[in-house]
């Protein structure tokens, strides 16, 4: 019996990037994220290389959307929780002015993924096995103070899976994180700033691949011999 991967926050960039590694491994890929309008293109991509998938349409802040779109997807075995910001276009407020209603707006990303491990977790642990996949930003452990609150948001999200990998490796349960600094080719918030070079004064904008980012969470799944891996394009 084949594998089930949820890829939640699935995109043009690492979200389809991993919906197609795991894919290639023989899992069956479930497509999870707020805009249904591009989902037959991805299943079709998928389809191409011989994946079977399907996909659900779902805002991850609207809770019971989000835990009715696991509950139709029957047993899940891996999770890969990757949802980008509400408005790309939005610019942050940097941390020297980050209010109490700012830094819960940037928290709100974090508590639908623990709504996720809940709706998915009792399944693994009575199965005795599974995969829990975050990916965050790389504020949570370098300081960048132009971040604000997506900074706190990060290093929470950060800790809750590396914790998590404590709780569960002896259950037979990996969870693990992708710290990621650089903008990731083919993704929404890429083709947004590579728009706008004339904004960035000059400034070299670093950028990573999303199919090595996958191959990494493949790796991390299949060997668990580690809970993170750092990608930084920015230094």
């Amino acid at each position: 019996m084949s594998s089930t991967t949820v890829v939640i926050g699935a995109g043009p960039g690492l979200g389809m990037s991993v919906a197609h590694r795991f894919g290639r491994e023989g899992h069956k890929i479930v497509l999870l994220s707020r805009n249904p309008a591009r989902h037959p293109g991805y299943l079709a991509a998928l389809e191409a290389e011989g994946i079977e998938a399907t996909a659900r349409a779902a805002d991850v802040r609207d809770r019971d959307a989000l835990l009715a779109a696991l509950d139709a997807v029957g047993p899940v075995d891996v999770v890969y929780y990757g949802p980008g910001a509400a408005d790309p276009d939005a610019r942050p407020t940097a941390i020297a002015s980050t209010d109490v209603p700012t830094a819960k707006e940037a928290m709100s990303w974090v508590y639908p993924a623990i709504d996720v491990v809940g709706a998915v977790l009792p399944g693994m642990l009575e199965r005795g096995g599974g995969g829990l996949l975050f990916a965050g930003g790389l504020s949570a452990v370098v300081p960048m103070p132009m971040l604000g609150g997506f900074a706190l948001s990060s290093a929470a999200l950060r800790n809750y899976a590396l914790t998590l990998n404590a709780a569960l490796t002896e259950k037979g349960i990996y969870a693990g994180t992708l710290t990621i600094g650089g903008l990731i080719e083919r993704g929404d918030i890429h083709r947004m700033i590579m728009s706008r070079m004339e904004d960035l004064d000059g400034i070299t904008v670093g950028t990573l691949d999303p199919d090595d980012i996958a191959d990494t969470a493949w790796d991390l799944y299949a060997k668990r011999d580690r809970a993170e891996a750092v990608f930084n394009a920015l230094a």
